[in-house]
């Protein structure tokens, strides 16, 4: 038995170390290489190594700081309206009961079955003037993920006793006060999942971007997809995946800082 126990967890581990090491190690070889050594893409390791040679010429050629600054301040503006916005619904909806409001919460998650409209968002932005503009792709951004984050904090929000609710509002506060000081430190573990989730699709969108903006604005995706696409780069797989790696580090080095924060929080908020 003890020698059964110990082999299921080493044999997933394995298993999950390949599924995980191999593109990893792909994408970090190939960035690695030479232009000649990248033209075709394998496993084997550079004949010399030119990792960081090739960050410096991808941060160069790649418009990655203004590509880093656009990126940054869509997706900061969108998750923070979103979690403000959906938060406050939530809870709204967490609270009452009825018809109506099973309806309206109905509709306020179709958002996560039903796909966005490209070609209906793309005229509605140019009837609006918005085409091509940051305003324009963080109203899209907030107006596709707004149902993730009622989806989420509803279901949080109707296990969080009513009393606290009603002993804050007995001392004189109003539904706003209630909410920032009561029910908002609540739901952090909560809004730090969803905060992660929505953060990993802004990031990483390049079909909505691409239709929305174009190439009007500088953001991590778009430049990646142009610097892929673009003659002069079409064969630089070492350059591509050296911007890959680039374009993923902040987000990765933001999960490897919050992944105690998030779990522990989790797990307490279970506790109570």
């Amino acid at each position: 038995m003890k020698t059964r126990s110990l082999i299921q967890p080493t044999v997933a581990v394995a298993l999950v170390a390949l599924l995980l090491g191999i593109p990893f190690w792909l994408v970090i070889a190939t960035a690695g290489k030479a232009q000649g050594e990248a033209l075709d893409p394998n496993l084997t390791p550079p004949s010399q190594w030119q990792l960081f040679q090739n960050f410096s010429d991808v941060i160069q050629q790649g418009r990655m700081v203004p590509g880093l600054l656009g990126s940054l301040f869509i997706m900061v503006i969108s998750v923070a309206g979103v979690l403000v916005l959906g938060s406050m619904a939530a809870w709204v909806l967490g609270r009452r009961r009825g018809k109506v409001t099973a309806f309206i919460y109905a509709l306020a998650i179709s958002g996560i079955v039903l796909p966005p409209a490209v070609v209906t968002i793309v005229l509605l932005l140019r009837q609006l003037g918005l085409a091509g503009t940051s305003a324009g792709m963080i109203g899209v951004y907030m107006g596709m993920y707004l149902s993730t984050v009622i989806f989420f904090v509803t279901g949080f929000v109707r296990t969080i006793p009513v009393e606290l609710e009603e002993a804050a509002r007995v001392d004189g506060a109003g539904p706003l006060k209630v909410f920032l000081r009561i029910i908002l430190p609540l739901l952090g573990p909560t809004l730090a999942t969803a905060t992660i989730l929505i953060c990993l699709y802004v990031w990483n969108d390049v079909f909505y971007a691409l239709f929305v903006v174009g190439g009007r604005l500088d953001m991590l995706p778009l430049n990646l997809y142009q610097v892929a696409s673009s003659g002069l780069h079409l064969q630089n797989w070492h350059l591509i995946f050296a911007y890959i790696i680039l374009m993923s580090l902040p987000l990765l080095v933001t999960f490897m800082v919050m992944q105690r924060k998030i779990i522990a929080g989790i797990t307490s908020g279970a506790v109570k």
